[in-house]
């Protein structure tokens, strides 16, 4: 049974240790500031000891594709070339660095975003099939604004070749590894969903040619920049809403991960996500303090097209929190049932806050309670172990040295006073007040005082040293 501190090899690429960090908005642009914020995000982790950092969602295009703002294009080699600093920076510390290549298709800004879209206005969303009739339907109340173009088969070849560009260059650079967004409702979950594909040429109808477009960027980056590790994100779209019929389930997710392992694909992360942009991602409390602060009002009402739009997604917003509870680690039996399939790597993330909780997820520790006769094991507790690697996204934000209290070792052998590390919890509330701020383009930080000043206490006790 692995522990946190063994070593994991992904395609070749050893990591040294078993914590990685989980792909987040950076928030870092394409301009002349963008490799000095990327490194001011992912170096600190990389400096606590945290083995593979996940550099959060690049697009592989030159317009359109952005999810939210301040994403980074990987298109331009001249501009990817500046980023050997950044993974320079990683391996100093020992660390590797893989790197999240994404296009949102459906899920651009310019559906949802009213300055972008109107900044934009000949931009058009790629689109699968054209969009379900659930979306159609929010179009004609006002709340998106749809201008799809379907995807013809060549484009559908070329969008493929675009990963894989963007992937060798990436490479030249020194990334270690390459980690597609298949889930979050970007364009390769929408290739894989029935809710989103209706296709009749050769990437519809069947799960087997839904899954072709993850097969063909396959190739495309075998092709293009060689073994370099490939992982990608597996959905199941169990927290879809009850009017969506066609989506993915379970067992779908289980049989992609093992049509990936027989394509060449060296790493996989199952995620229970939605069909549509909604709490099943970021699951926790409704981010009052974020929704009500008056700074970020303006901002608010620039991306939502103004103050009333604004307060209908903060309504809908309170009432996901209600319904998409943290009770993690909610994707454990999906990582689980993939596991028992596939022989490649299963990494685990969503919803995971303690180092005893990490190390029975890799060693299928039983759960014991205490009773007046003696110790007994929950008969309920599953001890096959459900990944070969953890990771997190949000507690990073909340203490970007975090692998300096979770992990034992000569880097990290100073933690807080009277906490050992298998006792360890992250400082993360999971309260969102960190990211609902990220659609006006602010950064990714924590801003909950209570967070804050804990955080503090412990720089000043030296758990981050």
């Amino acid at each position: 049974m692995a522990t946190l501190e063994d070593p994991l090899e992904i395609g070749g690429c050893e990591v040294p240790n078993r914590l990685y960090r989980a792909p987040l908005l950076e928030c870092a642009g394409n301009g002349p500031d963008a490799v000095e914020t990327l490194i001011d995000d992912l170096e600190p982790a990389a400096a606590s000891g945290v083995s593979l950092i996940c550099q959060g969602a690049t697009i592989v295009r030159g317009e359109g594709g952005c999810a939210a703002p301040g994403m980074t294009r990987v298109d331009d080699p001249a501009f990817v070339s500046r980023l050997a600093e950044l993974t320079d920076r990683i391996h100093d510390h020992g660390s590797r660095i893989f790197v999240q290549l994404e296009h949102g298709g459906l899920r651009s800004m310019e559906t949802w975003h009213a300055e972008y879209r109107a900044e934009n206005p000949d931009l058009e969303q790629l689109a699968v099939s054209r969009p379900p009739w659930q979306l159609r339907a929010l179009d004609r109340a006002g709340f998106l604004h749809y201008d799809p173009r379907v995807l013809s088969t060549e484009e559908v070849y070329e969008l493929a070749a675009d990963f894989g560009r963007a992937a060798a260059y990436t490479a030249d650079a020194g990334y270690d590894g390459v980690h597609l967004s298949g889930a979050n409702m970007g364009i390769v979950q929408q290739f894989l969903s029935p809710f989103y594909n209706r296709r009749e040429d050769e990437f519809g109808g069947s799960p087997e040619n839904r899954l072709r477009f993850l097969q063909v960027v396959h190739d495309e980056i075998r092709e293009r920049a060689g073994d370099v590790p490939l992982m990608t994100k597996v959905p199941a779209e169990t927290p879809a809403p009850p009017v969506v019929r066609r989506k993915l389930s379970l067992e779908d997710g289980v049989e992609i991960a093992r049509r990936l392992e027989r394509i060449g694909y060296d790493a996989v992360v199952p995620v229970q996500t939605s069909v549509v942009w909604d709490m099943s991602i970021v699951r926790g409390e409704y981010p009052d303090r974020a929704w009500e602060n008056e700074a970020m009002q303006e901002g608010y009402a620039t991306a939502f097209g103004g103050r009333w739009r604004t307060r209908l997604v903060a309504a809908a917003n309170r009432v996901q929190s209600l319904q998409y509870t943290l009770e993690g680690p909610w994707n454990e039996e999906f990582c689980r049932r993939v596991r028992e399939q596939v022989s490649i790597p299963v990494l685990a993330e969503g919803g995971i806050r303690e180092r005893r909780e990490m190390d029975r997820l890799l060693g299928g520790e039983s759960t014991e309670t205490e009773t007046e006769t003696g110790t007994d094991t929950d008969p309920n507790t599953n001890d096959t172990p459900a990944c070969d690697m953890v990771g997190m996204a949000r507690p990073f934000y909340a203490e970007p040295r975090l692998g300096a209290r979770l992990l034992e070792g000569p880097r990290t052998r100073t933690r807080t006073r009277t906490q050992p590390a298998e006792e360890t919890r992250v400082l993360c509330e999971s309260c969102n007040n960190c990211t609902v701020p990220q659609v006006t383009g602010a950064p990714g930080i924590c801003r909950t005082p209570s967070v804050l000043r804990e955080r503090g206490e412990l720089e000043q006790a030296g758990a981050y040293d």
